[in-house]
């Protein structure tokens, strides 16, 4: 099985000043906004904040949820776009 991964931006961190909670909530200090997540996307900010790798990332989900890797590629697109457009990203 060919796993194809979206990995673009191999490392993408979250700016050192955004707080997140396990439950998924975001905080951007600096801009007072506030964000919400679901329970997949809390793990991913976690795992993006303990300096995982986009391909790590995708692999840990690829193998914890039942998902097509062709559908994670399209999702993990959405998701790099909403944190940009959030300014959440530390490039």
């Amino acid at each position: 099985m060919r796993i194809a991964y979206c990995d673009r931006i191999e490392y993408m961190n979250i700016k050192k000043n955004i707080a997140t909670s396990e439950n998924g909530f975001i905080f951007n200090p600096t801009s007072g906004d506030s964000f919400s997540s679901n329970p997949i996307g809390a793990e991913i900010l976690l795992l993006m904040k303990s300096g995982k790798t986009s391909i790590e990332i995708q692999k840990v989900i690829l193998e914890k949820y039942e998902v097509e890797a062709a559908q994670l590629e399209r999702d993990w697109e959405d998701w790099l776009v909403q944190l940009k457009d959030a300014n959440l990203l530390d490039l």
